[in-house]
């Protein structure tokens, strides 16, 4: 069989990949996965798909740099453990750890998929990471659509299995300050390691900071500006009140009429009332980025 040429600071190829038999499969397979997984790769010579998947696992396995073994098996020359393994189409693929296969797939597949096989099985780390970012992102979006439960069902489990995840913490500190629960965001909060840094945490501190504010009536302020649209007080303490009701759009353009008209006004009071918005409302955010790009416009005018 022609290997394909070692990777650079990679063991030797011929460590890394080997044609396996019946015989040989206790200590090719299941003894060595109990030191370091090994990926089985049941083909035929005339199998056209065996063709196209058998270099793609030895790239992916040489790029791996000995995190894995491959194993080959001719199933003609040695069906047992095809057999054993009821392999009923080949390719057929079977990861080992620990003299057990724990993962696997049939057919020929992309490059892309079977390199992503290979480091899933390499690097069980890897593949935890990605799974928690994928669950992250799943909370996120349950939360943006008002599903409060399944997005806390989801930082809850992150947390379950890692609770120092700082997103996570925040997620879960933003599910109850969106019920309006500020006591229990807070104690989420704390569970953050001292001198945690995360725009996610300081984006929820932010948003507890406005609502903490003392409930205004925007009424008041609201005839205010009626009479005198250029009433600065009477806006910024508007767009406090709508802060901390949670209307971070509304405050901001509030905010930003101040700037525009006097940015200077009251020792640049809005600007940093601003900036809070910003902050509360996540660095993502339409009201972030859309509110920084009238602020540089109004400021470099």
């Amino acid at each position: 069989m022609t290997l394909i040429g070692e990777t650079a600071a990679a063991p030797p190829a011929a460590d890394l990949i080997k044609d396996g038999t019946d015989a040989s499969f206790a200590a090719d397979v299941l003894e060595a996965s109990r030191i370091q997984p090994v990926i089985v790769d049941f083909w035929a010579t005339w199998c056209g798909p065996c063709k196209q998947l058998g270099p793609a696992l030895e790239r992916a396995v040489l790029a791996a740099k000995g995190a894995v073994k491959l194993v080959k098996i001719d199933v003609d020359k040695n069906p047992a453990y095809a057999g054993q393994l009821r392999v009923q189409s080949i390719p057929a693929v079977f990861a080992f750890v620990d003299g057990r296969p724990v993962d696997g797939f049939m057919g020929a597949l992309p490059d892309s998929e079977v390199q992503a096989f290979v480091k899933r099985i390499g690097d069980p780390g890897a593949a935890d990471a990605s799974a928690a970012e994928e669950l992250l992102a799943m909370a996120a979006e349950s939360l943006s659509l008002g599903d409060v439960g399944g997005a806390a069902q989801a930082y809850a489990q992150l947390l379950q299995a890692d609770p120092a995840n700082l997103k996570a913490i925040a997620g879960m500190a933003r599910v109850y300050q969106s019920q309006g629960d500020a006591e229990r965001a807070l104690e989420v909060l704390e569970m953050a390691p001292p001198g945690s840094k995360d725009p996610e945490l300081d984006s929820v501190r932010a948003a507890l900071a406005l609502a903490a504010q003392p409930a205004s009536d925007t009424g008041q302020y609201e005839q205010r500006l009626a009479a005198d649209a250029g009433d600065h007080e009477a806006r910024f303490e508007l767009a406090k009140a709508l802060a901390a009701q949670g209307q971070l759009a509304e405050a901001a353009d509030h905010l930003l009429t101040i700037i525009d008209k006097d940015r200077d006004w009251n020792e640049e009071a809005a600007r940093k009332q601003l900036l809070t918005v910003f902050e509360a409302a996540g660095g993502a955010s339409d009201v972030a980025r859309q509110g920084r790009r009238r602020l540089s416009a109004i400021l470099f005018s």
